[in-house]
């Protein structure tokens, strides 16, 4: 199965493609720029969207539904929003096809244009604050907490499977506040949702920090962020947060009368997360070997592959095998038995190494005579033989132990991989030597930051929360700077 793998050393977007493809994960469509999630990449991704989608629910957030066409005009009411997305809108003009009278096939009625165009949503800001103008007159009505499962299209002309295609999945929140204070806590609430469900279910350490005003999504006062460092030294958007003060109040004229019975416009916030964040989990983990996969997101934790010589050996087994599998479902372990007689154990070994399963047992006849087991984990290639006695005990503690490597690993990469930097020449050998998180001193003007943008490809990816109040210099203008911000090359 590696074998097919591009080594990852050699040319590591290869080997992300191919580790996509041979994985079983997703493949391109028909439909250029567009992909087709398979089975297990769409399991990987429920469990994303089923552990988000509880912790959402923990914090009083309610799911709910809009449509996938917004009227081309909803776009056009808030100015910075439609310049932000203008460019990467997909646009429905007809609603009609019929069969060409020259015999040419079906073509587009040109009779049926619609009297206002449809655009298919690229985000739902705007379709949602024209509904929440029916559903808010007063304060009794707010707080208003939606998420929304759903398609967006955003045209792409450079995708990649999971890390960039015009049309993906993903969540979006949508909460409208009484203040500004209630709107700004929930962004930032929000922010720590993510970076927590990233750090304690994808085993994904990131950083967290506000977007630089030109980086902000369109239609935004403030958008935070968390960025992840991949193994290529790039950094990956893993989640955003918006403080979008009353703009969309404003522009679909969503006013409350508050307590005092004062008319004010509605505080809003909007947040997601997309199925980027399996490009995140394939690129922040994974080894030539194939995907290295957290246990609390693989969808098969632990694979049983029984070794026999004939059915009736592998009949006899199966009582062990299956009283053992039971035992580890009974305390939530998800557990796969592959007895199919068409693969060697060999093939199917390599097999889960490629799915990334973070366990793997085999037991064959003298295994069941011994009362002995081989366990092998996926993070660390290592195998070891126990007595099957304490069997469920020990694979719930190697669980725990498998997710705590994958961060520790993960989270030391990033650390030998951020280089404090106070002169632009080592920005630049950094940068092209070794690429990573380079924090520096920026003097806060978009002209900089454009200018280095145009020079390195590298952006300002945030600035951090936690980052200190320091005086310096801007690593490219010389000028004064108060604080470090993160510079990476990104996805």
């Amino acid at each position: 199965m590696a074998k097919f793998l591009t080594n990852r050393e050699e040319n590591y977007s290869q080997w992300y493609n191919d580790l996509v493809i041979k994985a079983d994960l997703a493949e391109s469509s028909a439909v250029r720029g567009c992909m087709i999630i398979k089975p297990y990449g769409y399991a990987i991704w429920e469990k994303i969207q089923a552990e988000l989608d509880r912790l959402f629910k923990a914090t009083g957030h309610v799911n709910a539904y809009f449509p996938l066409f917004i009227p081309k005009s909803f776009l056009s009411k808030e100015a910075a929003h439609v310049e932000g997305f203008a460019k990467e809108c997909a646009v429905v003009t007809h609603y009609r096809l019929k069969n060409d009278e020259n015999g040419k096939g079906i073509i587009v009625d040109p009779t049926a244009k619609l009297e206002e165009e449809l655009i298919i949503r690229p985000t739902s800001e705007t379709i949602i604050w024209h509904s929440y103008k029916n559903w808010i007159q007063s304060y009794r009505d707010l707080t208003i907490l939606i998420n929304q499962w759903a398609n967006v299209v955003r045209w792409e002309m450079r995708t990649r499977l999971f890390l960039r295609t015009t049309e993906f999945l993903w969540q979006e929140g949508h909460t409208a506040h009484a203040t500004r204070e209630e709107a700004v806590e929930e962004a930032e609430k929000m922010i720590n949702v993510y970076a927590g469900f990233a750090e304690n279910s994808m085993a994904l350490p990131v950083i967290k920090g506000s977007k630089s005003e030109s980086e902000r999504f369109a239609g935004a006062i403030d958008t935070f962020a968390i960025e992840a460092l991949m193994q290529d030294g790039k950094a990956l958007q893993a989640g955003t947060s918006h403080f979008l003060g009353q703009n969309f109040a404003k522009a679909f004229d969503v006013q409350f009368t508050d307590k005092t019975g004062k008319l004010d416009y509605v505080w809003a916030t909007s947040w997601g997360v997309s199925t980027r964040l399996m490009g995140a989990l394939i690129m922040a983990h994974s080894d030539n070997n194939g995907l290295v996969l957290p246990p609390k997101l693989a969808p098969i934790q632990v694979v049983i592959i029984p070794i026999y010589r004939n059915v009736d050996q592998l009949a006899g087994m199966s009582g062990k095998v299956m009283k053992i599998k039971s035992d580890l479902e009974a305390v939530g372990i998800s557990v796969k038995y592959d007895d199919r007689d068409n693969n060697k154990p060999g093939f199917k070994f390599a097999d889960y190494e490629l799915k990334g399963v973070p366990v793997r047992l085999a037991i064959g006849p003298r295994d069941l005579e011994n009362n002995t087991i081989e366990i092998a984990r996926r993070d660390t290639l290592t195998k070891e033989t126990i007595p099957t006695d304490n069997l469920t005990a020990h694979i719930q503690a190697l669980l725990i132990d498998i997710q705590e490597n994958i961060y520790k690993k993960a989270h030391d990469f990033r650390k030998e991989n951020t280089f404090y930097v106070n002169k632009w020449d080592e920005f630049l050998r950094i940068l092209d030597d070794k690429g990573g998180f380079i924090m520096a001193h920026w003097d806060g003007t978009a002209e900089t930051e454009e200018k280095i943008k145009e020079e390195t490809k590298a952006t300002i990816r945030c600035i951090p929360f936690d980052s200190p109040d320091e005086d310096g210099v801007c690593v490219y203008s010389g000028k004064p700077s108060k604080r470090r911000v993160l510079f990476a090359r990104s996805y």
